[in-house]
């Protein structure tokens, strides 16, 4: 097995060593424009296996060449948020950016699962997939893992609980837009509906919405990284493993929940060739309002980013031709 991390910040060096701890891969190969500090982390990371007993070897390089023949490309590439930033404030330097890593990837890994984590996920993910005209179950957004585990870490402190015990599922776009599933949650098999009062489930429903700009906040010069990082890891491992695990992650639509051509978070059974299937719930009313909303404003961002993919390639065209 062979994986490629793209982006050698705090997200992606969290996902390159958690993938060697975890002995997920016998080559992981560390990918940033700034080679010295893919180098290196990759070099510091290696040098912890003995302490971890683990086989893997992880590589840091600037070219794409030598991760050529990847099983799975993890890209967490691009800026992070700021205090007072939204996700979709990132959407012009990031739809290029990961545009650019998503192109160049697939030139040399064309078989591989391609995992986004860049933000805004959703959007991101879409455009990965544009990019690299992969089937839809080869690109998949990591953002409802991410979101369903800050959400059961909430709940797991109302009731001062493990959070082994609680059972979990969120929808829709990546955070503010979020759809939280009261319904199908459960601690250790009970409702939480019978524990936690609708007012306090709406606090915390709200808290793990703006979950990431919390830690923006606390953190000042960047954002999350040890959780986002553990969820694009799970996803990884249940390909690996083949597990059929049911997921919440970011996928393309094709009719389910009524929509179409638009990258949100549904379940999914996640296994060796990526998404094995996408599973419909039966959404109430308000549940589906919800999830319509949030759809709908992740389509307006989508096609927000596909135009500006478009204005950058035809100036970047355009300077080329200039250039000659």
């Amino acid at each position: 097995m062979k994986i490629t991390v793209v982006g050698a910040g705090n997200v992606g060096a969290t996902v390159a060593q958690m993938l060697a701890n975890r002995e997920l891969a016998n080559e992981i190969w560390l990918v940033d424009i700034a080679e010295g500090i893919a180098k290196g982390k990759a070099l510091d990371m290696y040098e912890s296996m003995p302490i971890y007993a683990s086989s893997s070897r992880i590589y840091g390089t600037s070219d794409y060449a030598p991760t050529a023949g990847s099983d799975i490309v993890v890209i967490t590439a691009g800026l992070a948020r700021r205090p007072g930033m939204t996700r979709d404030d990132l959407l012009i330097k990031n739809a290029t950016i990961v545009s650019e890593c998503a192109e160049n990837a697939f030139k040399y890994s064309p078989d591989a699962i391609f995992i986004v984590v860049s933000n805004p996920l959703d959007v991101m993910t879409y455009v990965t997939l544009k990019k690299t005209d992969l089937p839809k179950n080869k690109v998949i957004g990591m953002a409802g893992i991410l979101d369903t585990a800050r959400y059961r870490s909430f709940i797991a402190m109302e009731l001062n609980v493990s959070v082994k015990d609680i059972s979990a599922l969120v929808l829709g776009g990546h955070g503010d837009t979020m759809v939280p599933l009261p319904r199908y949650t459960t601690v250790a098999g009970i409702p939480v509906t019978e524990l936690i009062s609708e007012e306090r489930m709406n606090s915390i429903v709200e808290r793990a919405a703006k979950g990431g700009i919390e830690i923006v906040n606390y953190l000042q010069t960047g954002s999350a990284y040890y959780a986002p990082g553990t969820a694009a890891v799970e996803m990884v491992e249940a390909i690996v493993k083949d597990q059929n695990r049911i997921l919440p992650c970011t996928v393309l639509l094709d009719g389910e929940y009524g929509f179409n051509d638009v990258c949100i978070g549904v379940p999914v059974i996640l296994g060796k060739d990526g998404v094995k299937e996408v599973v419909e719930l039966k959404l109430n009313e308000e549940e589906m309002t919800l999830f319509k909303n949030s759809a709908e404003h992740v389509k307006t961002t989508i096609i927000q980013a596909m135009e500006l993919i478009g204005a950058f390639t035809r100036y970047h065209d355009n300077a080329e031709h200039d250039i000659d």
